[in-house]
C-alpha cells in the first residue's frame, strides 16, 4: 500500500461519492478494483480476500469481497447494506458509499447519496438502461447530486464495442437531462479486468476520456455548505454550573450550513427570539468563527429559553416558519404511506407530529409521467406530498440547503423510517385536489 503523509492529506480536498446500479452490474467489484489498483488495500485485507476466494473455488481474488462485509452478503453474493470506505490518493481524499442494487434496498441508495457530491451509476453493457437505473438516476436528481458518472460496465462481455457504449450513454444522458441532472460523464469500463477504472484500457482505444479514478480526482467539488445560509440545529444545551463557569450557558450542535462569527445578530426559531453571538467554542477552545460541518457551542448575549430542536440562524437570513410543507419524497418503508397517515416528522434535531394531507402525484419512472392522486405511495415510490405539522418548522428549500431542506417521516408506533423528503423539490406535479384528513386525536 502506498504511503501518503499527513501533510499531503491536509492539502487535498475531500470528495464524498456513492455507487449505485442494478443487481449484478458489478458495483462491489468496481469499488474493490478501485481500492486495489489505487493501492488503497492493506496487505492483510487482500490476503483475507484471496483466502475467501479460494474457499469459494475461485482462482483470482474476488475484489467485491473488499466491500461486501456482512456474512449474508458474502454467502449470497449480493450487497445488502451501505458499505462505507475511506481511501486517499495524493490528489484527493474520498468517502465512498457502496449501495445495494436490489429494488428492496433502494432506501439504502437514498441514504448513501444524500450527502454525496458525485454518484457513480453502473450499467451492465449487455442489459443497458433498466428500471433500477432510471430509479437511481431519479433519486440522484431529487437529491441534487451535482455530478453523475455513468459507468458502462462489463464491456469485455460485448467485445469492447464502441457502438454498444454509445447507445447506452445516449439513452441515459437523454433520460437524465429530462430529470434535470446537471452533468453526466459516461465512461466504458470492465471492473473485473480493470479497464478504465484506474488505468486506461488498451482494449478501447476509441475512448479518449478519463478513467474513473482520474475523473474522481479532478471533478470540481462545488457544493460547499460553508457558503450557504448559516444554520445551527441545537442538539444540547450545556450548563456545567461549576465554580469556574457559574453562569456558562452554551448551545451545542453541528453547523448544518454556513458560517457563524462572534458579533453576528441571530434569531432562534421557531420562537423568533433575537440575540447576538457572544462566544464560540470549538474543541474546547474559543474561536472567532466556525463553519459547516464543524461541531461547536455558541454562547448568546441574552438569556433566552432555547432547547434541543431549536434552530439558530443569522437574523437577516432567517427562513420563514410554516406548518404546511410540500415536498417530493422517496418512500422507503415496506408498508404504504397514505393520505391521512399520522406520522412524526424529523427536521434537523426537531421531531414533531404531522399528518399527510394529500399525495398529489406519483412519478412513473418509465416515461417520467405523473400519476395524479394515487392515494398512497409504496416502497421505492417517488411522489409529491403535502404535510401539516403540529408545530411551526423553519424549513429551507432543498435547492438552497440539502441539510435544512430535507426531512424524514417516522412511524410513531414503532419508530420505523417511512419516507425521505426534499422540501420544494418538484417534477412539475399537477395542481392537487384539496382533501381533508381525519385529525381526531392530533391537536393541530
Amino acid at each position: 500500500m502506498s504511503t501518503i503523509t499527513n501533510e499531503v492529506l491536509a492539502e487535498t480536498t475531500l470528495l464524498r461519492f456513492a455507487t449505485a446500479g442494478s443487481v449484478d452490474d458489478g458495483k462491489s467489484t468496481l469499488v474493490g478494483r478501485l481500492l486495489h489498483d489505487s493501492k488503497s488495500v492493506l496487505t492483510d485485507q487482500l490476503e483475507a480476500v484471496e483466502h475467501a476466494s479460494r474457499n469459494r473455488g475461485q482462482e483470482a481474488p474476488d475484489l467485491a469481497l473488499l466491500t461486501d462485509g456482512l456474512r449474508a452478503e458474502r454467502e449470497q453474493g449480493i450487497t445488502i447494506d451501505v458499505a462505507y470506505r475511506y481511501f486517499a490518493t495524493p490528489r484527493r481524499r474520498f468517502i465512498l458509499a457502496d449501495t445495494p442494487g436490489h429494488v428492496q434496498y433502494t432506501r439504502n441508495m437514498v441514504t448513501g447519496a444524500s450527502t454525496a457530491e458525485l454518484t457513480v451509476i453502473l450499467v451492465d453493457a449487455r442489459n443497458g438502461v433498466v428500471e433500477q437505473t432510471r430509479r437511481h438516476a431519479a433519486i440522484a436528481a431529487l437529491l441534487r447530486v451535482p455530478h453523475v458518472v455513468l459507468a458502462v460496465n462489463k464491456m469485455d462481455l460485448v467485445g469492447y464495442e464502441e457502438s454498444v457504449f454509445a447507445n447506452i450513454a445516449e439513452e441515459f444522458t437523454s433520460y437524465a437531462g429530462e430529470l434535470g441532472v446537471p452533468e453526466v460523464t459516461a465512461i466504458p469500463i470492465s471492473a473485473l479486468a480493470g479497464d478504465n477504472v484506474v488505468d486506461p484500457s488498451s482494449n478501447m482505444d476509441w475512448y479518449g476520456g478519463p478513467t474513473v479514478l482520474e475523473h474522481l480526482e479532478t471533478v470540481a467539488v462545488s457544493h460547499d455548505m460553508a457558503h450557504c445560509h448559516a444554520r445551527l440545529p441545537v442538539q444540547v444545551v450545556i450548563r456545567p454550573q461549576t465554580p469556574e463557569l457559574p453562569d456558562y450557558r452554551g448551545y451545542a450542535g453541528q453547523i448544518a450550513a454556513g458560517t457563524f462569527r462572534i458579533g453576528d445578530d441571530v434569531t432562534v426559531l421557531p420562537s423568533g427570539k433575537k440575540s447576538k453571538i457572544s462566544g464560540i467554542d470549538l474543541l474546547g477552545k474559543p474561536v472567532d468563527a466556525a463553519w459547516s460541518p464543524q461541531s461547536v457551542t455558541l454562547q448568546l448575549a441574552d438569556d433566552i429559553d432555547i432547547s434541543r430542536g431549536d434552530l439558530i440562524v443569522p437574523t437577516p437570513d432567517a427562513p420563514a416558519t410554516t406548518q404546511d410543507i410540500e415536498a417530493t419524497v422517496c418512500h422507503v418503508a415496506d408498508h404504504p404511506l397514505t393520505v391521512g397517515h399520522r406520522v412524526l416528522l424529523k427536521h434537523g434535531t426537531r421531531t414533531v407530529k404531522a399528518i399527510v394531507k394529500d399525495i398529489p402525484s406519483r412519478l412513473t419512472l418509465d416515461d417520467l409521467s405523473l400519476h395524479p392522486h394515487p392515494g398512497q405511495l409504496v416502497a421505492n415510490d417517488i411522489g409529491r406530498v403535502k404535510i401539516r405539522t403540529a408545530e411551526p418548522l423553519p424549513v429551507d428549500s432543498y435547492a438552497d440547503s440539502r441539510r435544512t431542506g430535507s426531512f424524514i417521516l417516522i412511524d410513531p408506533n414503532d419508530g420505523t423510517t417511512l419516507t425521505a423528503g426534499m422540501v420544494g423539490e418538484s417534477f412539475a406535479a399537477p395542481e392537487p385536489v384539496k382533501t381533508e384528513a381525519d385529525d381526531e386525536g392530533w391537536d393541530f
